[in-house]
């Protein structure tokens, strides 16, 4: 079985806990594409973690873990990563990272700062890792894949025409910054390919062949369908696909090899970072929400910021969940709205005087004007309840009336951060 765990709105939906309770059964984790611009939050025996670059799976002892050849790899952050983990008890874990996967540069997150200092207001709340610089680069066939590491004379060709063209633009665009020095950069990046060189492997073969054994598969994707670069509310964007489609890419799989779509998606929203955000409140309801949301509140587990808030937006869920060929819903923090005497849901959009509950283009996007229905709370503390009959019927009501607006099953209810806080339907 080969499944995608992937996010229907913006992101932070909670794929990690996800990720993480269903590599149980999992023999191998993919992580397919994005960098460590996002974080994926796990709570277990071990503790509570925030992975950026290291899949999901990495706590399960027998699973193999992949970096595909879509990830922005920032080889200091795995490593501070795979640091954390063990430091704090987790048995090591076993990860492969494609030769193909091409390298975050310093320059990459450079470039990231600068160009959001220089659009001041009107930047794009950029998480600035160096994300869109790197896709940009990989797009203009100057990337650094990993296998260049392992030639001296091919890496420093490399990197001395990169810097040439790099330099040009800081004299340029940002003045007064120092130029890039492509020894040094060098030597930087060879002093990881020691440690790095017993993980690399090519990851196409290995995977065609796992297939071939009936491997149980989990593809996790980052952030969610709305900041998909094709379909997303660009230009509000991330620089690579989070969509199940794209790991047949971003992992080196075949497309008709997905037998199983698991889209996550908030029993409320968020988002982090600019942007249209149709259902989003305000003030003391949003702060509400904010402090009552996750395990220790709408916080970015990449950067901090406080995430926008709103409540559920069944227009972009529903949009969402088509982008991704959803084939199971998995409902997360319905635990958090149990403060609510009545849950507010954002319907259908209202576009310049008329009512839709398609999901428009980013122009008419940004004149939507949110239509809101109100369902019963209900007001009963469910946190870690793991039996559906156990949960109050209005608790019920809401997740019946989320998944017929949405028009795909909820099959997972998650009711807390633990991994145990889940009911499977």
């Amino acid at each position: 079985m080969i499944s995608a765990i992937v996010g229907g709105n913006w992101g932070d939906e909670g794929k990690g806990k996800i990720t993480d309770l269903l590599a149980k059964d999992a023999d191998i984790i993919i992580r397919f594409q994005g960098g460590a611009n996002a974080g994926h939050t796990i709570i277990n025996e071990y503790g509570k973690f925030a992975l950026h670059l290291l899949p999901s799976g990495v706590f399960r002892e027998n699973a193999i873990n992949i970096i595909g050849q879509g990830v922005a790899l920032n080889l200091p952050q795995l490593f501070k990563e795979l640091d954390n983990l063990l430091e704090r008890g987790v048995p090591r874990p076993n990860i492969k990272i494609s030769d193909r996967a091409q390298i975050v540069m310093p320059y990459h997150v450079l470039f990231d700062q600068l160009e959001e200092e220089r659009l001041g207001s009107n930047s794009f709340g950029s998480t600035k890792s160096g994300i869109a610089p790197f896709y940009a680069d990989k797009a203009l066939k100057i990337g650094i894949q990993v296998c260049e590491l392992y030639d001296d004379e091919i890496l420093m060709s490399r990197l001395t025409k990169v810097c040439e063209s790099k330099n040009a633009t800081i004299a340029s665009l940002y003045h007064g910054h120092t130029q890039l020095n492509p020894i040094q950069l060098f030597n930087e990046l060879i002093s990881y390919r020691e440690r790095l060189k017993p993980m690399v492997d090519n990851i196409v073969y290995f995977l065609d062949d796992a297939i071939k054994q009936n491997k149980n598969i989990l593809l996790e994707g980052q952030l969610g369908a709305l900041k998909d670069t094709d379909n997303g509310i660009y230009p509000f964007v991330t620089s690579s696909s989070p969509l199940a489609g794209f790991a047949t890419v971003g992992a080196g799989i075949p497309p008709h090899a997905i037998q199983k779509v698991v889209t996550v998606v908030k029993a409320y929203s968020s988002a982090v970072g600019a942007g249209a955000f149709v259902s989003e409140i305000f003030g003391d309801e949003a702060e509400t929400l904010r402090q009552l949301g996750g395990d220790a509140g709408e916080y970015g587990a990449t950067t901090g910021r406080p995430r926008r808030m709103g409540y559920f937006d069944c227009v972009a869920t529903r949009y969402g969940c088509i982008l991704q060929g959803t084939t199971d819903v998995a409902f997360s923090l319905i635990d958090v709205l149990s403060y609510l005497d009545e849950i507010p849901v954002c319907v259908a959009y209202e576009i310049d005087g008329e009512i839709t509950t398609i999901f428009p283009d980013s122009v008419k996007l940004s004149r939507a004007k949110p239509v809101i229905q109100k369902v019963k709370g209900f007001k009963t503390n469910i946190l870690g309840v793991k039996n559906y009959d156990e949960l109050p019927q209005e608790a019920k009501d809401y997740i019946k009336f989320i998944e017929d607006k949405i028009g795909f099953p909820i099959t997972m209810i998650s009711t807390g951060p633990k991994r145990e806080d889940i009911i499977i339907l």
